[in-house]
């Protein structure tokens, strides 16, 4: 992200006051004033007094509903407030191994365009990462008859430990080098301001605004994918950690001195249940030829082959194994299983979660809920557009409360 202004002091509580009723509206979709001061608990004069300040800038507008249009009744139309889609252009970015998916949306969330550009390898430099955004975003915009200019914020998905305080990568999978100032070389290749986190973060901010979390403020949700990967929601917020790198279910240890993971370390989960470490395993016990499709080991698995099946039953141990600790360390009223893997039901068959049923602590209360959501890479794109639009609007109501100091 573009570096941003210390706030002069005095100024928190107005920016505080603007950020709560601009969410508010966006939340609700559309909603009175009246309504808004009701959910805030800001005084209707307030409210009166932001919302003329959030239409004069431009980022909302107002709204008669169809009942309370001219002729439908006598009487004064109920004005409602609602996000200006026209606001600002955003970008959202998914990079996997193969591949960079971007969608473009509206500031409401709607999508304008949608592009997938092509990796040249699953590895790459950090330099040539940069190149390769610029890349996807221009084809993107041209596709949809738009500018890179027009862009107000990117959201951009990474795999890996992730600071997104200050988009800094301490180790992605995508990248040949750790500690890297990704958003900084961004910033200054293509001037619109970045906003990075781990991609199972942007799974979770997508799940909470668009999917089976809507408007929850505490569940989970567990990517499978080549990694695996967490998102952690607390009181409606991203749990992140001290050093950003909070979160990191696939690197918690399952075997001492185990299987090698791809983060240096060995005995990890995700060295048992991501897709290069269940690959590894057939070739590793000597496939007749070497395996580097996961869906053709699936089906070798379904069709009674020992070996396959024996690979994919271990992976559900490991998993069933890890997913009981996450519950039993945070006793999440929902967890979300979400990702490419989805696909094969061997992470989330009735003997998988009878695995874990066991092992979580017994009391007399309802087991958590476990939701199965076969998200593709659009809607992991999606949620990277969501952490741009939730920036763009802190950046546009600073910048509104400093102009009005």
């Amino acid at each position: 992200m573009a570096a941003t202004q210390r706030i002069p002091h005095g100024l928190d509580q107005r920016e505080s006051g603007r950020q709560q009723v601009f969410d508010a509206i966006r939340q609700a979709g559309r909603i009175a004033r009246i309504d808004i001061a009701r959910e805030t608990q800001v005084s209707p004069a307030t409210v009166t007094a932001i919302t003329s300040e959030l239409l004069a800038a431009g980022l909302i507008e107002e709204v008669v509903p169809e009942g309370d249009r001219p002729g439908a009744k006598r009487g004064r139309p109920r004005v409602s407030l609602k996000v200006r889609g026209a606001a600002h252009l955003i970008a959202g970015i998914k990079i996997t191994d193969r591949s960079a998916t971007v969608i473009l949306v509206d500031f409401e969330g709607k999508t304008v365009g949608e592009y997938d550009q092509e990796l040249p390898g699953p590895v790459m430099s950090a330099e040539e990462l940069v190149v390769l955004v610029r890349e996807a975003l221009t084809g993107a915009c041209a596709a949809a008859g738009r500018r890179l200019s027009d862009l107000s914020g990117v959201g951009l998905g990474l795999a890996g430990l992730i600071d997104a305080t200050r988009n800094f990568v301490h180790w992605s999978p995508a990248l040949d080098q750790r500690n890297v100032e990704l958003g900084q070389m961004l910033s200054q290749a293509i001037p619109v301001p970045f906003f990075m986190d781990n991609d199972a973060n942007l799974v979770a901010k997508a799940e909470q605004l668009f999917g089976q979390a809507r408007n929850l403020s505490d569940f989970i949700v567990i990517t499978i994918e080549q990694g695996v990967g967490m998102g952690i929601v607390i009181d409606g917020k991203i749990y992140r950690g001290e050093r950003g790198c909070g979160a990191e279910f696939g690197h918690t240890k399952v075997q001492l001195d185990g299987a090698l993971c791809r983060c240096g370390q060995r005995g990890c989960l995700e060295a048992y249940v991501g897709d290069y470490a269940l690959l590894r395993e057939a070739n590793i016990r000597g496939s007749a030829q070497p395996e580097d499709d996961l869906s053709a080991l699936y089906a070798r698995a379904k069709a009674g082959d020992a070996m396959a099946r024996s690979i994919f039953d271990r992976a559900g141990r490991m998993f069933a194994m890890g997913l009981a600790n996450v519950i039993n360390i945070f006793d999440p009223g929902l967890v979300i299983l979400s990702g490419e893997q989805m696909t094969f039901d061997f992470l989330y068959s009735e003997d998988v979660l009878n695995r874990v049923k066991e092992s979580i602590v017994q009391v007399d209360a309802p087991l958590p809920d476990i939701r199965v959501h076969k998200w593709g890479d659009l809607m992991w794109a999606k949620g990277a557009a969501a952490c741009a639009m939730e920036g763009v609007s802190e950046l546009t109501i600073r910048k509104l409360a400093a102009n009005a100091a």
